[in-house]
């Protein structure tokens, strides 16, 4: 494992971080990124685990954790989880757990054994540089995949999102290429993809990468109208035919899918990375 020095001369490997929360994990992941930035000459290993909000959600947290701590130092675990009972059961892990109410600089000082850098604005500087390349090859991957305008490489990609035009695959696939680095690809399904009872053939074969998206009949015929006002592509007839022929498509495939109509792009985000088991 490759090592760096960090600022007080100690030398680090690399160093698992844990985001950990009962809702998104948004909120851990940049508080807890806003505190390591502090630590530039250490490096991190980062998993976001999002909604952990039972007991058995936590229990399985632990468990991951502690398989990362076999012969490495103790993981840090970030934690923006309200219930006593979970953060008691995440505390029963080899791990050093930092409620973010109450976690500051001294703490993280203290497990790695490093001054805090004084140097102002390391949140927002580049940082890792390998995982920045990492994003912006996610990002023209992203560009060149979108709407299914590519099918290049589509076997190196981690998911394929799969849905009816206008139910949010541009917005959901930017932000998992820019803020995790994912190569995603989005497919759009039109009246051709419907004849058979199988995927599209141009995804067929990574049925296993495929994610879909779906929404509410009048919140995609609001969406269209605003792109084609007053147009068969925009009513309500032709958007619930749509909605109705997808999520078919997805059942029969066992196709995972959410509902998009009320979910930020984080939320869809965090569910797509938990349900396809993806790691930034």
């Amino acid at each position: 494992m490759t090592s760096t020095s960090t600022p007080s001369g100690q030398t680090a490997g690399l160093r698992s971080a844990y985001f950990v929360s009962d809702s998104t994990g948004i909120t851990a992941e940049t508080l807890g990124s806003a505190l390591l930035a502090n630590f530039p000459g250490i490096r991190f290993e980062r998993h976001t685990i999002p909604f952990v909000d039972t007991a058995a959600g936590a229990q399985n947290v632990v468990a991951d954790i502690e398989r990362s701590a076999r012969d490495a130092a103790p993981p840090l675990v970030f934690v923006t989880v309200k219930s006593t009972e979970l953060l008691a059961i995440l505390s029963r892990s080899t791990a050093v757990i930092i409620d973010l109410l109450g976690g500051h600089l001294r703490e993280l000082e203290a497990a790695l054994g490093s001054t805090a850098s004084e140097q102002l604005g390391q949140f927002h500087a580049v940082g890792d540089i390998t995982r920045y390349f990492a994003r912006m090859r996610a990002v023209e991957y992203a560009i060149e995949h979108d709407d299914g305008q590519s099918m290049r490489a589509l076997d190196i990609a981690d998911v394929i999102i799969v849905a009816p035009s206008r139910c949010g695959k541009t917005p959901t696939t930017m932000y998992l290429a820019l803020q995790y680095g994912l190569l995603v690809a989005n497919y759009p399904l039109t009246d051709d993809d419907y004849p058979s009872d199988g995927l599209p053939a141009t995804v067929a074969s990574h049925a296993d990468k495929c994610f879909g998206l779906t929404t509410t009949p009048l919140r995609l015929s609001q969406v269209r109208h605003e792109r084609r006002p007053n147009s068969t592509y925009a009513s309500l007839a032709q958007c619930t035919l749509e909605l109705r022929r997808a999520e078919d498509l997805y059942r029969r495939n066992r196709v995972p899918f959410l509902n998009s109509s009320t979910k930020s792009v984080e939320e869809m985000s965090a569910v797509i990375m938990q349900s396809m088991r993806l790691r930034s």
